[in-house]
């Protein structure tokens, strides 16, 4: 027999994992229902690394502001291990770690929601973040677009 997991239960799973990082989980998810995000500390399970939109639209190949993450401030954000932000030193980004928080919208929220904030590309399973080293790569990518095109 196989067991599958559906989508409902891998944003559950991301949900409780998120809420593992605060000691009011009340609070955070009555911010999920009165807006788009909830305040979470960086630092303990994750840290974000912050990137320009320019520059992921760049590595993206892609100028349509649906891409980006938050539509407002022009920024995207990669979820990475907390380990990351003591040793971040790619330039013309920002490693929030601890001592920070982050604006993190409800696990599933998606572009189509049409909120400022929301997840690109959602979390296949609690704890499942992004590779220092790929985000890295794909700021560098991204940097050098910009600098050849633009």
């Amino acid at each position: 027999m196989i067991a599958l997991t559906t989508g409902a239960e891998r944003r559950l799973a991301a949900e409780h994992w998120l809420l593992s990082t605060v000691q009011d989980r009340k609070r955070v998810r009555a911010e999920w229902d009165e807006r788009p995000f909830a305040l979470l500390p960086c630092g303990t399970l994750c840290a974000a690394v912050r990137i320009p939109s320019t520059v992921v639209q760049a590595a993206a190949g892609s100028d349509d502001q649906e891409d980006i993450c938050d539509r407002y401030a022009a920024r995207y954000y990669a979820l990475v291990p907390a380990s990351a932000a003591r040793r971040w030193d790619v330039p013309g980004t920002v490693c929030l770690g601890k001592g920070s928080e982050l604006g993190v919208p409800r696990p599933g929220v998606t572009a189509g929601d049409g909120t400022r904030m929301y997840w690109s590309v959602p979390m296949d399973s609690a704890g499942v973040l992004c590779p220092p080293y790929a985000v890295s790569q794909a700021v560098m990518v991204g940097r050098y677009r910009s600098v050849a095109h633009g």
